[in-house]
């Protein structure tokens, strides 16, 4: 039963405020930028490391969403990786967070 509510806590959906979207979007900005400038330098497990930062960053801030897995996927693949998949996967959660919190119930 632990489990199941750390579990439950993990996958928490936390109220969009101002202060943690443009948190997430720093931080998907940073690590996209990052990325970067370190891609053609091809440092062994640097990349993946700041793409487990970014989505425990990114999780933290707006919670977690089912698009943030393939954005996750993306960046694992050579050449990919240098588009700015975070940020853009970052932008997209939030819009849709916004539309469910904004639309009226029923």
């Amino acid at each position: 039963m632990k489990s199941l509510e750390k579990a439950g806590r993990l996958l928490r959906v936390p109220k969009l405020t101002r202060a943690r979207m443009i948190l997430a979007l720093a931080a998907a900005v940073v690590a996209d930028g990052v990325q970067l400038l370190l891609g053609p330098l091809g440092w062994a497990f640097a990349d993946q490391l700041i793409d487990v930062a970014a989505m425990l960053l990114v999780s933290g801030l707006i919670g977690f969403h089912w698009l943030l897995l393939p954005s996750f996927v993306l960046e694992l693949i050579p050449a990919v990786d240098e588009l700015p998949t975070w940020t853009a996967c970052t932008a997209a959660v939030i819009a849709l967070r916004r539309r469910r919190e904004t639309m009226p119930p029923g």
